[in-house]
């Protein structure tokens, strides 16, 4: 029930998931480079919530109600590029209006935090599918696996865009704009394929 392979396959669906958390949490780390540790962690949490939010309501989805879910799939990748965009976009115009220059760094907003963890944990859904097969409790337990190590991959990129956020200055904005509007694409782009 709980053997090596299953605790190691949990853990490699949550980094495989981490993804696109740790590549946000790098783009909020260059915005905001002064972050304590206490907002560091609720950060980390928010994107773990959703992680292992996302993957046990696919599993509750496919284990009651799969057909209307597979009809919701297919939209997935429109949500994540429009809300990614979005939030990247603005990171983007804000940071070309001031020119690149330095500015009182403004930190992300809760709201802004619950959409981004929204759209890099909504392809998690899907995961519902690859542990269709578990028992509600194996389920859980995978999806808590998934959390515990988001929250460590999203420290990881928290810390290193607070290195490098100092390093850019006025730019980091902007790159982590691009950075968002990137994950969204990508995560577009790669369910066609």
């Amino acid at each position: 029930m709980f053997d090596f392979m299953f605790f190691f396959n949990s853990v490699l669906l949550g980094v495989g998931l981490a993804m696109d958390a740790f590549s946000v949490s790098l783009a909020n780390g260059l915005n905001e480079p002064t972050m304590k540790k206490p907002r560091m962690c609720g950060m980390a949490g928010i994107f773990s919530f959703f992680q292992f939010a996302m993957p046990m309501i696919g599993w509750i989805c496919v284990s009651t109600i799969a057909q209307k879910f597979e009809a919701f799939e297919k939209f997935i990748p429109w949500i994540a590029l429009a809300l990614l965009g979005y939030i990247g976009g603005k990171m983007l115009y804000e940071g070309i209006k001031n020119g690149g220059e330095e500015e009182e760094k403004k930190s992300v907003g809760f709201s802004a935090l619950i959409v981004q963890g929204v759209a890099t944990s909504i392809d998690a859904l899907s995961v519902g599918f690859t542990i269709s097969e578990h028992n509600w409790l194996q389920a859980l337990i995978a999806c808590l696996v998934i959390a515990v190590v988001t929250f460590f991959i999203c420290m990881g990129g928290l810390f290193i865009g607070k290195k490098f956020g100092t390093a850019l200055a006025g730019k980091a904005s902007i790159f982590g704009g691009a950075i968002l509007v990137f994950i969204g694409l990508e995560i577009f782009i790669t369910s066609w394929f």
